[in-house]
Parts: C-alpha cells; structure tokens; sequence
C-alpha cells in the first residue's frame, strides 16, 4: 500500500486545476467511454479515455502546452529543445508551432518513421542522435547548453506533470464511481500526475501502475532492486532505464500498485482495440489493458479507468501485430502435406481445402528434402480459416481423405 503519510509532493491538486485552466479549449476534452465487450472480457467494468483523439494522438500535448505556455518571452525567443521517442516530440512540437516558438526535437535513431515524419511536419527541427533515450537526452543537454535552450523534459518537470495529471479530473468528472484507475508508465509524469488528482480528489481510488515486462522500472524500484531493462518491446514509449526522480516521489506515497505486461498481452491488447473499440493503440498506449488482461483477478469487479494514452503506431507494425493475432487464435495456420508426387495431388488437395471453406493463402512445394522419399513431394499450405475449431474441420478432411498431416505449425 502506499504511504499517505507524505510530506510536500513536486505537484498538487491546485497545480493539475491550474494547469486545466491553462491547456482548456486548446486540446481535446477527450472522451471516456464504457467499454461492454473490455468489461465481459476482463471480468471488471471497464471505461476507456480516448487520448488517442488528441491531434497528435497522444496525451503528451497536455503536459507540453502547459510547460511552453509558462516560458518568458525571453525563453520562447531563444527556442526549446526535448529528447523524447515521439509523442512527447509531437507534443511539443505542434504547440511551440502553435505558440511560435522555434523547437529542436532530439530522437533516437531506432524511433519509429512515423514519430518521425510526424514531429517535422510539425515545423520541429529533428535530430536523430544515440541508440537509446539516454544518449539522445545527453545530445539535447549539450545542444541546450551551447545554445541556451530551454528543456523541455518529457516526465520529470512539475509543470509536465500538472498537465498529464490533468486525464484525472475528466475521468472522475465523467465517471466518478471509478475505484481504480490503471496507468502506463515509463518516466512516470502520466502517472504520477493523475495520482496526484486522483488520489486528492479521492483518496479511496487506487492507483495502478502499469509497465512492460521488459522495462520494470518503478516495479524495480518499489522493491529496492537495481532494474533489469532491455530488449525489444513493441511499448517502446514507456521503455525506460528509471522513472523521474519526481514522480518517483510521487508515485512512492500514491501508487497502489505496479503490474508487468509481457509482449504476448502488449499485442494483445493492441488487438482488442482494433477489434472491440475500433481505434489505434500503440504498444505504450495499450499497456493498461494488457496488464489487465495478464493479471485479471486483481481487477475482477472493479470499476476500472484505463487510459489509452497513444495511437502512434507504424502502419507495418501494426500489420504484423494483427496478423500474428490470426495465428494465435489459428485463423491462420500452416499446413504440412507428404504424398506420393504424381499430377492431380497438388490439386485434390486444394479441393479438400476449399470444399471445407478454408482459404489457401500460400503454397510451397518441396521435391528435394531428404526426409521425403524420392517419389514423394512435400506441401506446405498456409490456410486461413474462421477459427480454431474451423481448422481442425480442414484437418480432419485431409485424413480422412488419405492425406495424413506430417506436422502442424502456428507458423
């Protein structure tokens, strides 16, 4: 449980309703919604807020319009600098546009190419620096330093905060029975700003901290462990080395909770946006309802906030995120047929397939393994059918017509 028993927090309840006043009518009033079919899945009552709405699709623009909205004239004058993967980026970079301010975006070379493509078209001048976050943030400190920049720091600047914290008292405007909202968190400046309203405005509300398996920082933390990070999550906004020391200060005091999300439920979630919601999430964006769907008695009947935080997502990734979807649930799967290599075989077999309502995606024949006799041919099919039990229709059709399946892979 976490300590109420706080001295002085970086941010309070005055400073989120300031920063409401200051961002209204100049980002979207995104809306939050009942899910029905999250709810039945989940086994809690699920409301989802749609950040993805905002103009840049993330809730990043929250936090940054409030932060640029406080500069001196002096500082606007001279320009900002921000190190982020992308949406803090875009954030930044469509209002200091909006607000005329010039803007340097400091990236890491492996951001995705629409955060990229993106964060230009918003007139931001970007640099691809560093293989992570922490050398890209190294660059931007010495670019600030030679140039007098102000930072704009993605999570830990109270002012950042504030603004993040702002979701909290929409949602519990709209929907104030909620008892638990659920949060992703990379550097914590999301988090830890709706903890901060959510828990003034209700101290009973809990709060839940959400991060990829890959990148449990504040998980770490709470445990006095050093963390171990790395490796390729599809949420790489929120995959970071630690969280800000801020929010850590924050989130120490008003965390309930912090639960892990391993890729399979990242793409899961992902999926179920897609499929249910019928919008855009990006890995960061999702990693609310994956830990729900990883951990589901911690939430079963709870009335439960998730915050779809982000919808930029690469198209291509995407893609294979949805298609992968199709093996796990065997709408897609690859066949393998051996049989006596004579004309026709190829061809029955594909009658088999069809007659039974399945669809032939790709075929591959291999007259040259070494496993296979030399009379023989080997198949591999690739099959898209309606569902599992669809596929094993096809299956038992093949066996029953003569043609034993070597092997069945989910490809």
């Amino acid at each position: 449980m976490p300590d109420t028993h706080t001295p002085l927090l970086p941010v309070s309840l005055d400073d989120v309703r300031a920063a409401a006043e200051v961002i209204s009518g100049q980002v979207e009033r995104t809306p939050l919604r009942k899910s029905r079919t999250l709810s039945e899945i989940t086994g809690a009552e699920v409301w989802v807020k749609f950040e993805n709405l905002q103009f840049t699709a993330s809730f990043k623009e929250r936090g940054a319009l409030n932060k640029l909205s406080k500069l001196t004239d002096a500082e606007k004058q001279a320009g900002v600098i921000a190190m982020s993967a992308g949406n803090h980026a875009q954030g930044v970079a469509y209002h200091a546009q909006r607000l005329g301010i010039p803007a340097t975006i400091v990236m890491p070379k492996g951001t995705p190419f629409n955060k990229v493509k993106h964060t230009r078209a918003h007139g931001a001048r970007v640099l691809l620096e560093g293989e992570s976050l922490q050398e890209a943030a190294e660059h931007a400190e010495r670019l600030r330093n030679e140039h007098g920049f102000t930072f704009i720091h993605p999570y830990d600047d109270a002012d950042i905060i504030a603004g993040q914290g702002t979701i909290a008292l929409e949602m519990l405007e709209d929907a104030p029975t909620l008892d638990t909202l659920v949060v992703p968190v990379g550097g914590g400046g999301l988090c830890g700003g709706m903890a901060v309203a959510a828990k003034a405005l209700k101290p009973s509300i809990r709060i839940v901290a959400a991060e990829a398996a890959l990148y449990p920082a504040l998980h770490s933390e709470r445990l006095g462990r050093e963390a171990r990070v790395g490796g390729a999550t599809i949420a790489e906004g929120i995959a970071v080395k630690s969280v800000g020391r801020r929010n850590w200060e924050i989130l120490r005091h008003l965390c309930d909770d912090v639960l892990l999300a391993d890729e399979e439920h990242l793409e899961r979630a992902i999926t179920l946006f897609v499929e249910v919601e019928k919008t855009i999430a990006e890995g960061a964006g999702a990693a609310g309802l994956a830990v729900m769907l990883a951990h589901p008695a911690a939430f079963a009947g709870r009335k439960v906030g998730l915050v779809l935080c982000g919808g930029n997502i690469d198209t291509r990734l995407l893609a294979s995120v949805l298609t992968r979807a199709l093996v796990r649930e065997r709408r897609l799967t690859s066949i393998r047929v051996v049989s006596e290599d004579r004309p026709g075989t190829l061809s029955n077999v594909s009658r088999i397939i069809g007659d039974a309502g399945a669809n032939i995606m790709e075929v591959a024949h291999n007259r040259i393994a070494l496993d296979v006799p030399a009379k023989g041919a080997e198949f591999d099919i690739l099959i898209e059918t309606r569902d599992a039990q669809h596929t094993q229709e096809v299956i038992d059709a093949l066996n029953a017509a003569g043609y034993p399946l070597r092997n069945l892979n989910k490809i």
